[in-house]
Formats: C-alpha cells, sequence, structure tokens
C-alpha cells in the first residue's frame, strides 16, 4: 500500500464513527461566543448572546469543510449595561453602521487527533483581517463540538478608536473563545 493511502486509512480509522456524518445543523441554544480584553491591565470577561452559523464538517474530509458565522454586536454582554452600551457606540462596534460582525473560513487544516486549524477572513466594523484559529473536535451525545480560541488586535478592527486607542487602558489583544455545537446533517451524509 503506498504512503498516501496509508495515511488516509489511518485518518478514516482514527475519526471512528463520524467519519460518514456531515455536522452541519447549528445548535444556537448549546452554543457559546465569549471573549477577554484587559482593561488596565485587569481581564474582562464578555460574551455576544445572538449569533448564527453556518457550517458543513465532515471530520474525515476536513478540507472540504467550510464555515461562516455571524455575529449580532448589539447582543454584547460586556458585564453591565453601562459597559454593554459603550461598547455598541460609534468608537467601539458604532453598531448603528455596522449591526454585524461575520466570519468565513477559506481553510481547515487537520493538526493531528483531534485537533484542526480554522482560517478565514474576519469583518468587524468594515474590516477585514485573516485569523488562524486553532480548535478541537468531539462527539458529543451525536453532535458535533467545535471548541477553539484565537487572539485578534482590536485596533486592526478599529474597535475602540479616539481615546480609546490608547492600549495602556485597554489591550489591543482580545481573546475570542467559542464553544460551537452542530447536529449530522439531516440526510446524515
Amino acid at each position: 500500500m503506498n504512503p498516501l493511502r496509508l495515511v488516509l486509512a489511518a485518518l478514516v480509522v482514527a475519526s471512528g464513527p463520524a467519519s460518514a456524518r456531515e455536522f452541519s445543523e447549528f445548535q444556537s441554544a448549546k452554543s457559546t461566543l465569549h471573549f477577554v480584553s484587559r482593561q488596565m491591565g485587569v481581564a474582562v470577561d464578555g460574551r455576544f448572546t445572538k449569533f448564527s452559523a453556518t457550517l458543513a464538517f465532515d471530520p474525515a474530509r476536513p478540507a472540504a469543510a467550510t464555515a461562516r458565522l455571524e455575529v449580532d454586536l448589539a447582543s454584547v454582554d460586556a458585564g453591565s449595561p453601562d459597559a454593554d452600551d459603550e461598547v455598541v457606540g460609534k468608537p467601539w462596534f458604532n453598531v448603528e453602521r455596522f449591526p454585524t460582525a461575520s466570519f468565513v473560513s477559506t481553510a481547515i487544516r487537520p493538526l493531528g487527533g483531534d485537533g484542526f486549524e480554522l482560517i478565514g477572513k474576519l469583518t468587524i466594523k468594515g474590516k477585514t483581517q485573516e485569523v488562524i484559529a486553532p480548535f478541537t473536535f468531539r462527539q458529543d451525545d451525536g453532535n458535533g463540538v467545535f471548541d477553539g480560541a484565537f487572539v485578534l488586535k482590536r485596533l486592526d478592527f478599529g474597535v475602540g478608536d479616539g481615546v480609546w486607542s490608547d492600549v495602556t487602558t485597554v489591550a489591543n489583544e482580545v481573546q475570542i473563545r467559542f464553544h460551537i455545537v452542530a447536529s449530522p446533517t439531516a440526510s446524515g451524509n
């Protein structure tokens, strides 16, 4: 058997029963999108309560996978009503002009075991940057579970401009953590 076929066969065996299933039915009630920023050196946790995902992922064929995420920026929970009101304003998300952020995958690469790398274009406030997000995939109760994180630089997207562009007050780096749950495609393929 040639080496490429041997590697492919090992991947199919290692992925177990999921290899014949595509996970594409987004489960919004089971999925979360969190962020951690630093304000004056103190970690501040937040989340978005409304977002949607369109995906197609077969662990036996990760290179064929696609993912798209749309985030309702007005659904931000930054820890307090005052903080929520501040971050939806013009210097931060400017939700009046830019109500959503989006991510569109351009590639998904296997890293070995249950690890993968998601590469794509993230757009916030009309500015687009490439991001790379390592994630893990596992099956839980028949669903596909995707857990990952990446760091973005908020100023690359114009988030927190004006007086808020001082990174000694609010750090430029923001960690994004996602937990996406999807059930298998209804047809089972």
